[in-house]
């Protein structure tokens, strides 16, 4: 059994289906190769200049580069792709109200590099969320092709429902294979990890995934895209960056430079040179305008 592969105009249902039965799925060809080229043309230069990982999880044969965001426009149509965010938004919204980017990067697996070892990402956070809340929306985009040899990242169908310490057999592990412009998409609690690449040409990948609007991210999106950078971005990129509170009272700030100020809960946006939305923070909210029914009583 291999990872399914769908086709791009297949439907959001199709998508989280798959996801449910096996934990990941392929979509193929679902952005043009100029669209790939462009993100490849603005990200090089900042891996050229990336060390290699520092151990064998990270890999000594691996650059993984950030913040692109900040970096790399291309990237922020991939982040916003219509058919990814509206499945992202779906797949978490039984367990968060707003969802966050949890981490950009690029995973430049170079020729000598050999397998990383399987894992969840969702243990980045350790085992202290239950199993039955699933935290994460994870994607890789193909900026090459990924084959057996070069490295295409492996995956243990089903294993998203498996006991955490149950191992994966040699035979229950596959291959990624896809095309440059595909996507690779997959849930937190399904192990995986970069292939082995055997090539003679480095193997390139985006890794953008998304998670519960009430955790930390795995990037510090606040430091990788300060606020002079994020003001001049779409207003739901700046969202998901987590310049917006993920429900009453979480995430506002107080303006330490402030001498005199209306209040000392202020919503993120107000950072960015805008308000939030009716309703979805504190300080855009009256006291009647709450629900307090729905905020848990410590």
């Amino acid at each position: 059994m291999g990872v399914q592969t769908l086709p791009a105009d297949c439907s959001q249902e199709d998508i989280l289906a798959v996801l449910e039965a096996d934990g990941a799925v392929i979509v193929a060809n679902l952005i043009n190769a100029d669209q790939v080229r462009q993100m490849v043309d603005q990200v090089t230069p900042y891996i050229d200049q990336t060390p290699m990982g520092r151990d064998d999880f990270s890999g000594r044969h691996t650059q993984r580069t950030g913040a692109l965001v900040a970096r790399t426009p291309a990237c922020h149509e991939l982040i916003l792709h219509p058919s990814i965010l509206s499945c992202a938004k779906r797949f978490l919204e039984p367990f968060t109200e707003k969802i966050l980017l949890h981490l950009t990067q690029t995973i430049h697996i170079n020729p000598g590099n050999p397998a990383q070892p399987l894992h969840r990402d969702r243990l980045a956070w350790g085992t202290h969320i239950p199993k039955n809340i699933e935290p994460q929306f994870n994607t890789i985009w193909a900026l090459t092709d990924f084959t057996r040899e070069n490295g295409a990242t492996r995956c243990v169908p089903g294993s998203h429902k498996w006991d955490w310490q149950q191992r994966a057999e040699a035979d229950q592990i596959v291959q990624a294979e896809m095309s440059a412009g595909s996507v690779f998409i997959y849930t937190g609690s399904v192990l995986h990890s970069g292939g082995e690449n055997r090539s003679d040409k480095a193997r390139m990948g985006l890794n953008l995934t998304y998670t519960l609007g009430w955790l930390r991210q795995e990037e510090n999106q606040y430091l990788s895209c300060p606020p002079h950078i994020a003001r001049t971005l779409d207003p739901d990129l700046q969202d998901l960056l987590g310049y917006t509170q993920g429900n009453y009272a979480l995430g506002y700030y107080s303006d330490p430079e402030a001498q005199h100020s209306e209040s000392d809960i202020l919503p993120p946006e107000r950072v960015l040179g805008r308000m939030p939305t009716k309703g979805s923070s504190l300080a855009s909210t009256t006291d009647d305008s709450v629900d307090f029914a729905s905020i848990e009583q410590i």
